[in-house]
């Protein structure tokens, strides 16, 4: 069928309607993982997956992620894929990539440490990105951790306080995130 174009709209609506019947393709929901070296994002991703897959490579402290990390989850009618992204400076351009086309952003922070640089810039970039954004206040199973420090630092996003390694309020913290971007969304024609 030749089709001129013009009417591509029309066949978009067309293709939605028939392909993706019912808005299936709006309950697809992209979430990348952002967060500085050894912050726990590997960690968040697997508590939600086990079967997640990761590409890392071996160093001084362990494994490191060099590339991403994936998982994904079914919450209610919605699928969530997660992209972790690597948290060493050299790697933005993975970052970059890996963002294109998200429906929202978490940014894991290591609540035991300062924060620094990389994190304090991930929040600027994201703030002005305009998408919904949520933190992710790791490791406060620890005795020195300090979530208040972490909200203090980004008063522009809501903070959830978690532990990513025991799993403590990791998958609540999502579903309050993902009823946020669902909020945000503009509905399909």
């Amino acid at each position: 069928m030749d089709v001129p174009l013009s009417n591509k709209k029309e066949i978009l609506n067309l293709v939605a309607t028939h392909l993706f019947p019912m808005g299936v393709a709006e309950r697809k929901i992209k979430i990348v993982v952002f967060g500085a070296y050894n912050a726990g994002k590997s960690s968040f991703i697997r508590a939600l997956d086990p079967f997640s897959r990761h590409i890392e490579a071996e160093n001084a402290d362990g494994s490191t992620t060099v590339a991403m990390d994936f998982g994904r989850i079914r919450i209610g009618d919605h699928s969530v894929f997660l992209f972790g992204t690597p948290g060493q400076e050299r790697f933005e351009f993975a970052r970059k990539v890996l963002s294109r086309g998200m429906d929202g952003a978490i940014v894991v922070v290591d609540s035991t440490r300062d924060l620094d640089e990389i994190t304090l810039s991930l929040f600027q970039w994201l703030r002005s990105r305009g998408i919904p954004v949520a933190v992710m206040a790791n490791k406060c199973d620890c005795a020195d951790a300090l979530p208040d420090q972490v909200k203090a630092g980004a008063p522009w996003f809501p903070v959830h306080t978690i532990s990513a390694r025991t799993g403590m309020n990791v998958e609540p913290s999502l579903r309050a995130f993902l009823k946020e971007i669902l909020s945000a969304r503009v509905p399909l024609p």
